[in-house]
């Protein structure tokens, strides 16, 4: 099987769950337990909840993982412990099909849940974001929201919504989210790439 290190969709694959949270210089170390650690190899690129971390060790059904200071200043692993439910996804296989979008596990921002709303069949989130990042966030496009891919619509300056079906909900943690609770955002890297290049030509 070969993998495109780095590159995931978006689609989650299962749930982990924090057993150990060990503290490392400015660092922090993660042991999860998932049904799937055990297929994992060192080495190994595999998004954690939007999180593009490296394979560093597999016992039983476990496997561990560090995180550098400047990925916990940027992304909501400070708040994990143990017991923390956590999305897993392995990168994008170069045969497979993009069912989401294309998403690098590089986190752009923490989002604050802002409202969490129970409607027939599905659920309805809305999330806020810092206001520098409102070129990047579009109605009815692509947004990576704790590992997993949505679109966003009803978007504001500072926020936007999104409709989470009910395999989403029961497959993935953002069930367990609540309103106060942080997330890591990814923002389209299609549209990345666009604000750049026009910040450049403008210069």
């Amino acid at each position: 099987m070969i993998y495109f290190a780095g590159m995931f969709t978006g689609i989650i694959e299962t749930i982990g769950i924090v057993r150990q949270v060990i503290p490392n210089g400015s660092n922090r170390t993660f042991w999860v337990e998932s049904a799937i650690s055990a297929e994992f190899k060192a080495d190994q690129s595999v998004s954690h909840s939007g999180v593009c971390l490296t394979i560093e060790d597999i016992k039983n059904n476990q496997h561990r993982v560090t995180a550098i200071d400047e990925t916990l200043q940027k992304t909501n692993l400070t708040n994990w412990q143990e017991g923390s439910l956590i999305n897993l996804e392995r990168s994008l296989q170069l045969n497979g099909r993009i069912d989401g979008h294309l998403v690098q596990g590089h986190v752009d921002s923490i989002g604050i849940c802002l409202h969490k709303k129970q409607k027939k069949g599905s659920w309805e989130f809305e999330f806020s974001f810092p206001k520098k990042f409102a070129k990047l966030v579009i109605e009815k496009g692509s947004v990576c929201v704790n590992g997993i891919s949505l679109t966003g619509f009803k978007v504001k300056k500072e926020s936007f919504k999104v409709a989470i079906i009910p395999y989403t909900f029961g497959h993935t943690n953002i069930k367990d989210v609540s309103p106060g609770d942080a997330l890591n955002l990814e923002f389209d890297m299609l549209g990345k790439y666009i604000a750049r290049n026009i910040k450049l030509n403008a210069t």
